[in-house]
């Protein structure tokens, strides 16, 4: 897909249309000396990787007010979400990447782009950033262990919102929902994605252990 036709399914404006490219560009200009993402991706970088990530957005919900995205990599899809929020003021996004390199290039990115960014350099296991809203990964992990992750990263049963877990899958969704559920119970969803006939978008409203 060609970037305007991506920017046509996505319906966005000029300005944030503009910042994708920017970061498509930064992303190609970093690739060079960081493994941010692998150069095949690349010929298809804008339905592979911006179709894909930003097609969750659609999925926050309105009063969210932070987002936390977990192994960030290349800030897909945390920082795509970030460039999409932008015109929400107070919607701060949260990077979580134990990889040093690719934390500079997320930390650059959100400084070039201006963007409500906060990025955390530490293992996904030892990461205590507050309870998120809304939860992201793409690409990081079985089911199971991301919702050991977000369990941690989730508001508390006292709290006044519920998290919501946005996971990008891929076709073996429905066997990774069966072998999770004898571990956790969860309300999950699922939508065709955009970018990929044999890819799911998992919304998860509630879970919590068995």
């Amino acid at each position: 897909m060609s970037p305007e036709e991506v920017q046509t399914a996505l319906n966005v404006s000029r300005e944030t249309f503009q910042s994708l490219r920017q970061y498509v560009a930064l992303l190609e200009r970093w690739r060079g000396s960081i493994n941010l993402v692998s150069p095949k991706s690349l010929e298809n970088v804008w339905q592979r990787h911006i179709l894909d990530c930003a097609q969750l957005y659609a999925h926050i919900p309105d009063d969210a007010e932070t987002l936390t995205d977990i192994g960030s990599g290349a800030g897909l899809p945390g920082l795509i979400l970030a460039i999409l929020a932008r015109e929400k003021a107070t919607f701060q996004v949260t990077l979580i990447e134990s990889n040093g390199k690719k934390c500079s290039f997320l930390t650059y990115v959100a400084a070039e782009l201006k963007l409500n960014v906060k990025v955390i350099r530490e293992r996904l296991e030892d990461a205590r950033p507050p309870p998120a809203d809304v939860i992201t990964a793409r690409a990081l992990a079985p089911l199971t262990d991301l919702l050991n992750h977000a369990q941690r990263l989730k508001h508390g049963v006292m709290a006044q919102k519920n998290t919501v877990c946005l996971f990008l899958k891929g076709q073996d969704v429905e066997g990774e929902l069966t072998k999770t559920t004898k571990y956790w119970k969860l309300n999950a969803q699922r939508f065709p994605s955009l970018s990929d006939p044999s890819g799911t978008i998992l919304v998860i409203e509630d879970f919590h252990p068995c």
